[in-house]
């Protein structure tokens, strides 16, 4: 860690995931599965992956929390996946690719592929949230805080964050917020994005035969 100027942070090559103990994580899920706590909704048995070129995310706050989803790609049974839950009050992404792969049965391993913001245009979102598993990027923070209370992170005049998500996250769990992040060269796995906005320029989808190197974002 490194202190710049204009009060910055610089972190290289960014690596973190703030998860839940796997007892908070148990009673988290026990509580969405009771009703008790409310969920954006339920996300699939897959991970997806994304890279991107340069994010410039203002307004940033990070905690951890649970998404409950589906446990396999069929039947209705149910999992928590404990996630680093990064936010952003609005951000622009250059260069994003998402990638996730499906078995299909007869024809073998296809890659949904989505790429945009390739060109002068970035992709551009308002009220963003990024449920991660992993992450690695290049990272510079500016007028950091490390150590607040997850629920505090949008209290006005003291939250630099975005609305908390919802309360799937620990509330009085260690989180992280600062006025600016910027990151580069990031590839990350994820279970849900969700955006008040998200305008993605210069879209393109491809269906592709296979998977790894060569055919998925990393």
């Amino acid at each position: 860690m490194e202190s710049l100027a204009r009060g910055g942070t610089r972190w290289k090559r960014f690596a973190l995931v703030m998860v839940p103990s796997v007892a908070a994580t148990a009673a988290i899920g026990i509580g969405l599965a009771q009703g008790a706590l409310a969920a954006s909704f339920a996300v699939s048995g897959q991970e997806f992956k994304v890279t991107a070129g340069h994010l410039d995310g203002r307004g940033f706050a990070q905690y951890g929390g649970v998404d409950m989803g589906y446990a396999d790609l069929k039947g209705d049974a149910k999992t928590a996946h404990p996630v680093a839950i990064s936010t952003f009050k609005n951000a622009t992404i250059n260069n994003m690719c998402q990638s996730v792969v499906t078995d299909v049965p007869f024809v073998g391993k296809i890659t949904l592929k989505l790429k945009a913001g390739e060109g002068k245009t970035p992709v551009s979102a308002e009220n963003l949230y990024l449920d991660v598993s992993q992450l690695d990027a290049d990272a510079t923070f500016e007028n950091i805080d490390i150590g607040v209370a997850a629920k505090d992170t949008d209290n006005p005049g003291t939250g630099k964050g975005p609305a908390v998500k919802d309360k799937s996250i620990l509330e009085n769990g260690f989180a992280q917020q600062a006025d600016r992040a910027i990151l580069d060269n990031v590839e990350q796995k994820a279970w849900a994005t969700t955006a008040g906005t998200f305008k993605l320029s210069g879209l393109k989808m491809r269906l592709l035969k296979g998977s790894g190197d060569g055919v998925e974002c990393f």
